[in-house]
C-alpha cells in the first residue's frame, strides 16, 4: 500500500512540474537564432520531443531542464561571450539528446529538421 501511494505520488509530481514547465517556442527561436544553426538542431530534437505526446515524463522533465539552461543567459560560460558563449549550452544539450536519442523517431527529427531548416534557410 505505502508503495502504491509513493508511485502515485511520484506520478503527480511529475505532471505537476510538466504542467508549470513550458518552454515556449517563440523564445526558443529567439535564442537559437543567436545561438547558430548546430546547437538549434539538438535544442529543435529536444523541444519536438518534449511536446510529442508518446515521450516519457522523465524523458521530458530532462530536456525541459537543457534547454531552459539553453534560455537563461547567465551559465557556466555567459552566452554574451562571442564563440565560445553557447559552447556549454551544446554540451548539456548533446548530451540530454544522446542520453535519450531512442525516443526520437523519425516524425520527430523530421518535424524538427523542418523547423531548423525554415529558422535558417541554406
Amino acid at each position: 500500500m505505502v508503495s502504491s501511494r509513493r508511485n502515485s505520488n511520484k506520478e503527480v509530481f511529475e505532471a505537476e512540474v510538466l504542467e508549470s514547465s513550458v518552454i515556449d517556442e517563440g523564445v526558443l527561436k529567439k535564442i537559437l537564432l543567436k545561438a547558430g544553426r548546430v546547437i538549434a538542431k539538438p535544442a529543435l530534437e529536444g523541444y519536438e520531443l518534449i511536446i510529442d505526446n508518446s515521450t516519457p515524463p522523465q524523458v521530458r522533465v530532462s530536456i525541459i531542464g537543457a534547454l531552459t539552461y539553453l534560455i537563461v543567459p547567465v551559465d557556466l560560460i555567459p552566452d554574451f561571450i562571442p564563440v565560445s558563449g553557447f559552447s556549454d549550452d551544446l554540451v548539456a544539450l548533446t548530451a540530454i539528446i544522446s542520453l535519450w536519442q531512442h525516443h526520437i523517431t523519425p516524425e520527430i527529427k523530421f518535424r524538427a529538421q523542418s523547423k531548423l531548416n525554415k529558422w535558417f534557410p541554406l
